[in-house]
């Protein structure tokens, strides 16, 4: 169900830039049609990320049910040992996903090394 949910809202997103770009902006079909696949691919990238990871699990539990993870085990080992810090502590947030950002001092300790 997710994967077709997330079609769909792609697809209704193309339509709707796709008859803006076509009736409203009078381009030809063909630029209406690649102006639509563009900004469609934007908000989908941009807005719709968890519907589109949905999509992906589903469709990688389709086709590979019974795929091995591709991360070593030191990868593993250290998602585990994280996975048991946060259970331990609620109160804490890690985002994983930013890389935590040098201080104007760091950065120019680095350069200059």
């Amino acid at each position: 169900m997710p994967f077709f949910k997330y079609s769909l809202i792609r697809g209704v997103l193309f339509l709707a830039f796709f008859l803006i770009a076509y009736m409203a902006l009078d381009f030809s079909p063909l630029t209406a049609a690649l102006i639509a696949a563009l900004c469609a691919f934007l908000v989908s990238f941009i807005f719709l990320r968890k519907q589109r990871d949905g999509a992906t699990a589903v469709v990688a539990d389709r086709f590979a049910p019974n795929a091995e993870t591709s991360q070593s085990a030191g990868a593993t080992a250290d998602a585990d040992a994280e996975d048991a810090l946060i259970d331990e502590n609620p109160d804490i947030w890690v985002d994983a996903d930013r890389k935590p950002s040098l201080s104007k001092t760091e950065r120019l300790e680095g350069e200059s090394a």
